[in-house]
């Protein structure tokens, strides 16, 4: 299925993308108003691009599933830590929410995304029947979009790098390589957007698996592209490998959605 953007959402996706060149901060997505973004295509098409500029905090937390830019939650066992710190925290337990207070950091796959265990308050209420399905679909676009990332970087190191006499984007291995990762985020991207239409369980984890394969396949191409540099944290790449490392397990592992749409389709 092929989704074209409306003029306003592509104007959307753009102010985003040009924006977060400058600055990929907090003040940045309250500016343009990601926080007040209402509808699920929408959601995509921002966290495609909070994705691409690996933008760090709790963005999934904040923005998608709690729509409160100073709150923050875990959600076990798929969220099972408190993701950074903000004015609100919570936690969601058989779909309640209750307050929550910090206790104490835990190390973290990626340093932009500070984890912290938690004890549980008081009650707060119910919270809404889509809050997780959106969670699930927010990650897995930004996942698109950290490949996307990754993907366009490592295309441009091979045109750079030379070996043997020439760029190592000319090797047919090379090319076969970012090839297979390309198409793999561009079959993923429209399981997401379509999954943003119905919102159906089986549609968000089928969406959920495929961004979230194909995000870790560009991560794998990229460090193979760029070889050792690839795996120093000093180089920029790593913002978005450790990204990838870190949302590939969130908002529910790979096997536990396969088994919630197998139990969908089946049940």
């Amino acid at each position: 299925m092929k989704f074209t953007l409306s003029e306003e959402q592509r104007d959307f996706a753009q102010a985003l993308r040009d924006a977060l060149k400058r600055s990929a901060s907090w003040e940045t997505l309250l500016a343009l108003g990601v926080h007040e973004v209402e509808s699920a295509p929408d959601l995509v098409v921002a966290f495609l691009e909070l994705g691409r500029a690996a933008v760090p905090g709790p963005i999934v937390e904040s923005f998608a599933v709690l729509r409160e830019p100073r709150s923050t939650l875990a959600w076990p066992p798929h969220v099972p830590y408190v993701v950074d710190n903000a004015d609100q925290v919570y936690a969601i337990v058989d779909d309640t929410k209750h307050r929550a207070s910090i206790v104490e950091e835990r190390t973290s796959v990626d340093p932009s995304r500070r984890l912290f265990t938690y004890d549980i308050g008081e009650t707060v209420g119910p919270i809404d029947a889509e809050a997780f399905e959106r969670g699930v679909l927010a990650c897995s676009a930004q996942l698109v979009g950290l490949g996307r990332a990754l993907i366009d970087r490592s295309r441009d190191y091979a045109l750079q790098r030379s070996q043997f006499g020439k760029p190592i984007g000319s090797f047919q291995a090379v090319k076969h390589q970012l090839a297979d990762a390309h198409v793999a985020l561009e079959l993923a991207e429209p399981l997401v957007f379509g999954a943003a239409v119905t919102m159906s369980r089986q549609d968000v984890s089928a969406a959920r698996i495929a961004a979230g394969k194909a995000a870790y396949q560009a991560m794998r191409t990229a460090l193979q592209v760029h070889g050792a540099i690839g795996y120093t944290a000093e180089f920029e790449l790593s913002r978005w490998l450790l990204k990838v490392r870190a949302l590939v397990t969130a908002w529910g592992t790979e096997s536990w959605h396969r088994e919630r749409l197998m139990a969908t389709l089946c049940g």
